[in-house]
């Protein structure tokens, strides 16, 4: 049986974190290696943590960043063949959540998975059409010959819930150190060029969403579009990502005209934010470093970029 690490990047991870801990408890296949990689926090996500069974390592949190914290995490664990990615806030649906998102390695193509994101039970309903339409309830196995089909969604992937073969995940050169966020789509786009395969299990699922107020929207997408700047091989490789956008908002407007009409004007202003936000992160290179980092859901990666 291959051997599993399980690692959690936690800063204040506060009341949900012991509803956290519970579900994973209940797991029918818990990882042979615990990781817990925590950014200074200040209340008792790290002591409930070490109760729990983990071991814990204490970052600095100007030191976190998306892709190399995690690849940090990988060379702490002893000899796990495959690593288990979530995150604090993603809580594990069912107790056969970890074993059904593993059951895809049973395929020796596979690189990497990644699990279904259900919408939390207090989401909003922008938050829930989000999960519903990144996290369809049909299971895939994606690989280069589908970057027709799905153009960039082909690499689409979350380590809120995902797993990664680790001699794959080698392959592909580990998790990029110097990347804004999407450290999991880079991953996923060398496994696939590499000649691996993504595997979506729709049956492994978690709870998991965020209601972003306007300007974290608009942040989150200057990310994504400095992201998209400094990775222009993705792009590049698999497509762009306008006919998905379109897609979107159309299956949006129709969610809420079902669900709430009312927050349609709301929608469509998020919609521009986004779209904003993308653009100047695509064009980050000739806007002010003050502005960037103002700009950015990220600050911190602005210290040590300055470029």
């Amino acid at each position: 049986m291959n051997k599993v690490g399980l690692i959690v990047p936690t800063l204040n991870a506060g009341h949900l974190w012991e509803s956290w801990l519970i579900a994973f408890e209940q797991q029918t296949r818990k990882p042979d290696y615990l990781l817990v990689i925590d950014s200074s926090s200040r209340d008792n996500t790290v002591a409930m943590a070490l109760a729990r069974g983990f071991a814990v390592k204490i970052i600095a949190k100007a030191e976190f960043n998306h892709g190399g914290t995690r690849q940090a995490g990988v060379s702490m664990l002893p000899d796990p063949d495959i690593i288990v990615f979530l995150t604090q806030d993603a809580l594990l649906a069912s107790p056969e959540a970890i074993d059904r998102l593993l059951a895809a390695f049973d395929d020796d193509r596979v690189g990497a998975a990644y699990g279904r994101q259900l919408p939390h039970q207090n989401a909003g309903p922008i938050a829930a059409h989000a999960r519903f339409f990144n996290y369809p309830p049909e299971s895939q196995l994606r690989s280069m010959d589908d970057k027709k089909k799905y153009g960039l969604k082909t690499v689409f992937i979350s380590n809120s819930f995902a797993a990664y073969r680790l001699n794959a995940l080698m392959m592909a050169g580990g998790f990029p150190v110097d990347t804004i966020m999407n450290e999991d789509t880079f991953v996923a786009g060398k496994m696939l060029t590499s000649g691996w395969k993504i595997a979506y299990c729709a049956d492994a699922q978690v709870f998991h969403s965020h209601d972003y107020r306007f300007w974290d929207e608009f942040k989150r997408y200057f990310d994504i579009g400095v992201f998209h700047a400094r990775s222009s091989w993705l792009q590049q490789t698999f497509g762009g990502a306008s006919g998905e956008g379109l897609r979107y908002v159309l299956s949006e407007t129709r969610y809420l005209i079902r669900q709430a009409p009312w927050l349609i004007p709301s929608a469509f202003f998020r919609t521009g934010l986004k779209w904003l936000g993308f653009k100047l992160g695509a064009l980050h290179s000739s806007i002010p470093q003050s502005l960037r980092s103002c700009f950015s859901l990220h600050k911190a990666y602005w210290l040590g970029n300055l470029s």
